[in-house]
């Protein structure tokens, strides 16, 4: 059904039930899609294209390649899995994968265009390292400096026939095997840091990337002008050090003491790794970082954030504790506009401000974090590890920082430390209550040495609250099929791969945006939660005292779920999301209507899921912690 049918069928079932007698709108009703106490049933048949660029048929083979994907996956609450808790979303993706091989004639357009956009320069030091090691098979002699974003849009403007880069698209990319190859890497050198200007892209060796995308068609910088979903990866660039292609000597690269899979530079198949393992290699990074961490993801936290009902007025609630003598950090270094801009872009429909009051960094504030730094717990009798002293602190003294009274529906609690030594725990991280996985503070550090390696705290702001309201990093995530979560070491190392691509979440500090696929999960997610929200209203609704007075209102609840589950699945998120924002009021307005006491019901439910997730053990930082070292080997 169109969406003007499905208009039109909605206003004639509205004016249907007001001609209802009452007799018929309070009879018991069964729903076709509202599902009373349980979860959402969202399925998206999600199309995946994957073009081989540069890549004969044999070097890999469509049966290989195809056997290392998955069919299918459900996105789940990470955060709740450090407790022992699988909480599903109620979101099944079925994937549809249309794998294709370039033809001559586009590989000579495509590599004609990277010859055009390609800039002379030194080999990188990561480049200079490979040609050190012991084990590589080939010395780069030469280096060429190509804009990823230009690559992302020519790709996105330029798919082969019968690819619409509209649909989640990854293009694997080998140049190598042509006369015209050139040694290369990608950059993106147009996002300083707002606060300090540092430029990443310009000054780090480790932000040279082989892979690159997920642009969205209004970024300010690199904007498409219409959406797209690309993501390219090529083997033939670098050798680079994100994700540790450039070296072929050493098995561990993170210090852990357990080898760390890398994948290589397309030439080192045959020598570093087997020939037969190139198309295995090239599944790992779709499945594991494109369809995992990019394109269909699981959220961090909870999409539903901790209030009665959902927030439409978020206030983003700004403190800093003010201790680095001579600066003012909350005027220096944050950007209230650029931080409530972004946030906007992320949380459309939700009505944004911020504020921020500076505390004074003296008491339980500086006791608590002296502490924290020295891995020692400011409330030793509570049982909570060092690590969750500011949680404490800052819970003990919320009441100061709450100040917006009635006039916002939830007031994001931030927690900034200004300090004057060069040691701090992290750039920032968004903590859980550690009860439940579900979050509670964000908090972000500044410092001589944050500044000098060229932070504010304005990206980690908005890097943090990213967090706060469900995304994970583009570099850690779940595995449905398998069921594990993972981050980038080991077996997995491979997936910081998934940072070099166009969002605020990852590590690279190339930009400050979130990405079409940040943007496309979210909206999936919450399209989710208020689904469930819905039914859970629903289900009160139906045990109250009053039932059938809200047959009308649940009538027309279930209408907008089946709206909502119909834009889902034709891949429309922002009209999924608006139709069980409908769905959530008419289900909010028959459970009032019933007789239901909407603040008690939803604290007694969000009660009882607490108790059933609680678990003896208490929760230890995990891959959420946001450290100064952003890169995996130290650079920084």
């Amino acid at each position: 059904m169109n969406r003007p049918a499905l208009v039109a069928f909605g206003l004639f079932t509205a004016l249907a039930l007001t001609l209802l007698p009452a007799s018929a709108q309070s009879a018991p009703t069964h729903y076709a899609f509202l599902n009373p106490g349980g979860q959402p049933d969202l399925v998206e048949k999600v199309p995946v294209n994957v073009v081989f660029v540069g890549y004969s048929r044999s070097a890999v083979d469509r049966r290989e390649f195809r056997s290392g994907l998955a069919d299918r996956y459900e996105p789940v609450v990470r955060s709740r899995l450090w407790y022992g808790v699988q909480e599903k979303l109620g979101i099944t993706y079925q994937y549809d994968y249309d794998l294709s091989y370039s033809d001559r004639r586009y590989e000579d357009q495509f590599f004609g265009a990277l010859k055009r956009l390609a800039i002379k320069k030194p080999l990188t030091a990561y480049q200079t390292a490979y040609n050190d090691q012991r084990n590589n098979s080939v010395q780069v002699t030469e280096n060429y400096e190509i804009s990823a974003p230009a690559v992302e849009r020519w790709l996105a403007k330029h798919p082969p026939r019968g690819v619409d880069t509209r649909r989640n698209t990854v293009f694997l990319v080998n140049w190598y095997d042509r006369p015209d190859f050139r040694f290369h890497v990608y950059t993106k050198q147009n996002e300083p840091d707002p606060d300090t200007g540092y430029n990443f892209g310009k000054e780090r060796e480790s932000r040279k990337v082989v892979a690159w995308g997920g642009t969205t068609a209004r970024d300010e910088e690199d904007g498409l002008g219409t959406s797209r979903r690309v993501w390219f990866h090529d083997l033939s660039a670098g050798p680079e050090g994100w994700s540790g292609s450039f070296n072929v000597d050493d098995a561990d690269l993170d210090g852990d003491k357990v080898p760390d899979y890398r994948i290589p530079p397309v030439w080192e198949y045959g020598h570093y790794r087997p020939r037969s393992a190139l198309a295995g290699d090239l599944a790992k990074l779709t499945r594991y970082v494109a369809l995992n961490l990019l394109f269909t993801s699981s959220p961090l936290y909870p999409v539903e954030l901790p209030t009665p009902e959902p927030p439409r007025r978020i206030n983003i609630d700004s403190n800093t504790y003010e201790g680095w003598p001579g600066v003012d950090a909350s005027r220096s270094y944050i950007k209230p506009r650029l931080l409530v801009s972004e946030l906007q872009e992320l949380l459309r429909g939700k009505r944004l401000d911020y504020d921020n009051q500076d505390l004074p960094y003296t008491g339980d504030a500086k006791r608590c974090y002296d502490l924290l730094i020295a891995d020692e717990s400011c409330y030793p009798a509570s049982g909570y590890p060092p690590f969750a002293n500011l949680y404490l602190q800052n819970t003990a003294d919320l009441a100061r920082t709450k100040d917006d009274g009635d006039s916002v529906d939830y007031e994001l609690p931030i927690f900034n430390y200004s300090v004057p030594g060069d040691e701090v725990p992290a750039l920032g991280f968004a903590d859980d209550n550690y009860v439940d996985g579900t979050q509670s503070y964000v908090f972000a550090f500044i410092s001589p040495s944050v500044v000098e390696a060229g932070y504010g705290l304005t990206t980690t702001l908005i890097h943090e609250v990213g967090h706060h309201v469900g995304l994970s990093h583009p570099h850690d995530g779940y595995d449905s099929a398998l069921g594990l979560d993972y981050g980038p070491s080991g077996d997995f190392f491979f997936a910081w791969a998934g940072d070099e691509s166009n969002t605020m979440m990852s590590y690279i500090d190339l930009n400050w945006d979130f990405s079409q696929f940040d943007q496309d999960n979210l909206y999936r997610f919450q399209t989710a939660a208020l689904v469930e929200a819905a039914n859970r209203l629903a289900a009160a609704a139906l045990a109250a005292e009053h039932p059938e007075r809200a047959q009308r209102g649940l009538a027309l609840a279930d209408l907008s779920v089946g709206q909502a589950e119909r834009a889902f699945a034709r891949h429309d998120y922002r009209a999924a999301l608006t139709a069980a924002g409908r769905a959530y009021g008419h289900a909010l307005r028959a459970a009032e209507e019933a007789g239901v006491d909407i603040e008690t019901s939803e604290s007694q439910a969000r009660r009882s899921r607490q108790a059933d997730a609680r678990v003896d053990a208490i929760h230890q930082p995990g891959e959420f912690i946001d450290g100064l070292d952003h890169g995996p080997r130290g650079e920084g």
